[in-house]
């Protein structure tokens, strides 16, 4: 069995929605999927996608990315939490996995999060500019340090998993190293990329791979023990002509064990 995974799908872009679409309906029913959020911030074409992956592969688990959590358009009464819930929901109405994921003696283990300010202080200009800003509400106006605090309290009932193969997925950046240094938009962006209390939870659970995206940079770093993988999809003018592709991450063996799923 081969595990796959993608991040920042965005299928909002007709080009991303194509590519979907276009996968092979057979070449991946023994397969698994993983997908690290931004699929959507509409829940129609969360929908879609969701039903239009899990029809191509044995499995695919997800974890909602800051998108997903976007409530422009809703009444004012819907906050971001309250749409995590709902997407959700709509992805395990769909055949899509949310929450620990064990087959046979591998097991994926999806991490929340969010990024507080532990990469950096936001600018001026990025705080005028980050779309998250205006497009996702919380009950009393949290600050972004305790919207993550409340995503990653949803973790720790995960952090002891253990199989003869762990991967963890996140949507955000566990660590700013995986970055750029050297581009003047990463240097912009860092505050709104990740946590290093994410990290700290990775290192806990202690996987063999960790996939994460939000970044739309493409990556697979070894780092203390670790492979971190980003297999963003991303926009299409990201791509600069570069075909889009699933990654692999290998081949797995999952004999000898029951295949259950978490919700």
């Amino acid at each position: 069995m081969k595990i796959f995974a993608l991040s920042d799908l965005h299928v909002d872009f007709p080009a991303n929605r194509s590519w979907v679409e276009a996968m092979p309906a057979y070449a991946h029913r023994e397969d698994l999927l993983i997908v690290a959020g931004d699929v959507s911030d509409s829940m129609d074409l969360m929908a879609w996608c969701f039903e239009t992956l899990a029809s191509r592969f044995a499995k695919v688990l997800f974890v909602p990315g800051n998108h997903e959590l976007w409530v422009l358009g809703e009444p004012p009464a819907v906050d971001s939490m309250a749409k995590f819930w709902r997407v959700r929901a709509l992805a395990h109405a769909r055949g899509v996995v949310t929450g620990v994921l064990r087959y046979g003696r591998v097991s994926i283990v999806p991490l929340m999060s969010w990024y507080d300010g532990s990469f950096g202080t936001p600018s001026a200009l990025l705080t005028d500019r980050w779309m998250d800003y205006r497009a996702c509400r919380w009950v009393g106006n949290l600050a972004a340090h305790d919207i993550c605090s409340e995503f990653l309290r949803m973790n720790e009932a995960v952090l002891d998993v253990r199989n003869d193969t762990v991967i963890s997925v996140s949507h955000f950046v566990p660590r700013a190293d995986l970055l750029p240094a050297t581009s003047e938009v990463t240097q912009l962006l860092l505050p709104v990329m990740g946590s290093r209390r994410l990290e700290a939870q990775v290192r806990r659970l202690n996987p063999a791979i960790h996939v994460y995206g939000h970044s739309h940079r493409r990556a697979r770093v070894q780092a203390d023990g670790i492979t971190y993988v980003n297999a963003a999809l991303g926009y299409p003018r990201e791509r600069g002509g570069r075909e889009a592709e699933l990654c692999c991450l290998g081949e797995f063996d999952t004999c000898s064990a029951e295949r259950t799923a978490g919700r």
